[in-house]
């Protein structure tokens, strides 16, 4: 980080090598965040922290999110950042593909999956609380319609995002001087959701990249801790 960016704010965006998450960066770089990204694959994340690095301070750390020593790297990136403004835990596992209905549901998949979306997210929030007080930052975990609705094939991800937006909840009421957010994005056009639906045709849903407005405006709007959707920021998103 230069001197002249060291008080800009921070935010570490779990899963921004591609989809929800890398829009969402380049949505706060747009705005001068600077950034510490995460994701499994090595080359596509150097890929967008380069597509980065011209407008902000980025720092690109490949690694998986239910490892604990990954999670270190993270927590000593911002600590070298001085100050953590935003947690995005976007990162995701939706489990095989095609889906799996619960009564015929590989365990060791679904552990895999509240690994990834439900007890990594809590790690990376129990490490970096002292950072986010700090700020009087934000706490946003991204959620899905699945949490609330009964979809066939859905049981596993839609469980796990069910018990990630409730930890939400609480870790609002232990911390009420943060804001914590579950935010629906919506159905989206990304490689999750089309590997939801092998073989689909998901040209019909919208990119990423419109429903950034809609996290923007959250942020800028800052309403009581809860969970959200993107619609529900409609004037912000893009048609």
């Amino acid at each position: 980080m230069t001197p002249e960016s060291a008080n800009r704010p921070v935010a570490l965006v779990t899963g921004a090598s591609a989809g929800l998450g890398l829009a969402l960066a380049h949505g706060l770089a747009d705005r001068g965040w600077a950034l510490v990204i995460d994701a499994r694959g090595a080359d596509a994340l150097k890929d967008a922290a380069d597509a980065l690095a011209g407008r902000t301070d980025v720092v690109p750390l490949a690694g998986d999110v239910t490892d604990p020593e990954h999670r270190a790297d993270l927590v000593d990136a911002v600590t070298e950042l001085g100050r953590l403004d935003l947690l995005v835990n976007n990162a995701s596992y939706l489990g095989p593909s095609p889906l799996q209905q619960l009564d015929a549901a590989d365990l060791d998949e679904l552990r895999r999956v509240y690994e990834v979306d439900v007890v990594a997210p809590i790690a990376l929030a129990q490490a970096l609380l002292p950072a986010l007080t700090a700020a009087a930052g934000v706490l946003l975990n991204i959620s899905s319609d699945a949490a609330v609705e009964a979809y066939e094939g859905w049981g596993g991800y839609g469980s796990a995002k069910a018990a990630l937006d409730h930890a939400g909840r609480v870790l609002s009421a232990e911390h009420p001087s943060l804001a914590v957010y579950a935010v629906d994005p919506g159905d989206l056009r990304t490689a999750m959701h089309q590997a939801a639906f092998p073989g689909e045709d998901i040209s019909d849903r919208p990119e990423p990249a419109t429903v950034v407005p809609a996290f923007l405006q959250l942020l800028d709007s800052r309403p009581a801790s809860g969970r959200y959707r993107a619609a529900d920021f409609a004037a912000a998103v893009a048609p």
